[in-house]
């Protein structure tokens, strides 16, 4: 046997059994670093925090992905724009790494997986048709058809609403039609199929400005205080992800280059926590 020939062969064999063993025990961020690439999972079909034009994902939630990046030399984001009624499951199953979508905070959901803290207020206010003197509050829900994303935490709030505010006055909501995403749900309220869309005050206001003539919001808020934010897997391979993406949004708001991203996107800027997740009241 020529050991000169053989003895490298074992030390690159032995390197590489040595890597790929440390690879099989590193967390997820470390591995993701290690394959160069990260996968997220995003509804693009929720304006203005995700959407397409051109075929390419925009708006606040891209911006803020394409900020964090920048600390992730070497690693390449690759997006998925998937159904919303089943992006949750798809990473219960490992589908992706991380959801980068539009995910307001509620307890049930803090059960089962990991939340960044807050990216957005997800505050819910009443979309109507501009000129229905019939809704001026958010009481007047009361016989109307709401419309809703089929799985969407506003189909809770209007149901919450009814039950502590309506019910106990004897009333109720008519009806609550669910569409697959909330471009449906609003093309129904132009085409007066639905009387109300509730949504987060932060997609309403780009839905008023793009159509002032057609589309009003009621104010205030109804329901509890809300937050939107993104989710990882609840373990401890995924932790580190979660704590990466923290880390980020900790330092685009000490920055102001969150609120710069929110200008940009919604008109205005927003008042979220910093550094921690507020406990949810749903």
């Amino acid at each position: 046997m020529n050991v000169k020939i053989f003895l490298p062969k074992l030390f690159c064999t032995l390197a590489l059994s040595l890597t790929i063993s440390q690879l099989a025990h590193a967390d997820l961020l470390s591995r993701i670093k290690a394959r160069g690439e990260l996968v997220v999972a995003t509804e693009a079909r929720y304006e203005p925090f995700e959407m397409l034009k051109d075929g390419k994902i925009v708006g606040y939630g891209k911006d803020i992905l394409d900020e964090a990046m920048k600390d992730l030399p070497g690693v390449k984001l690759k997006q998925l724009d998937l159904p919303f009624q089943g992006i949750l499951a798809g990473l219960n199953s490992k589908r992706y790494d991380f959801v980068a979508t539009t995910l307001m905070i509620t307890k049930k959901r803090m059960a089962h997986y990991a939340f960044t803290n807050p990216i957005a207020d997800a505050s819910v206010a009443i979309l109507k048709r501009k000129g229905d003197d019939s809704i001026e509050k958010p009481a007047d829900m009361a016989g109307k058809i709401i419309g809703v994303q089929s799985g969407s935490e506003q189909y809770n709030a209007v149901k919450k609403f009814e039950k502590d505010v309506l019910i106990p006055q004897g009333k109720k909501v008519k009806a609550i039609v669910e569409f697959t995403d909330y471009n449906e749900a609003y093309a129904a309220l132009a085409s007066h199929r639905v009387d109300i869309v509730p949504q987060a005050i932060p997609n309403l206001a780009p839905i008023v400005k793009k159509r002032p003539n057609l589309f009003a919001i009621i104010q205030p808020p109804f329901g509890d205080k809300s937050y939107y934010a993104w989710a990882g897997r609840k373990d401890a391979d995924s932790r580190s992800l979660v704590e990466f993406f923290n880390k980020e949004l900790l330092k685009m708001q000490k920055s102001g280059k969150l609120a710069q991203l929110q200008k940009k996107w919604f008109g205005f800027t927003m008042n979220v926590p910093q550094g921690h997740i507020p406990t949810p009241q749903n």
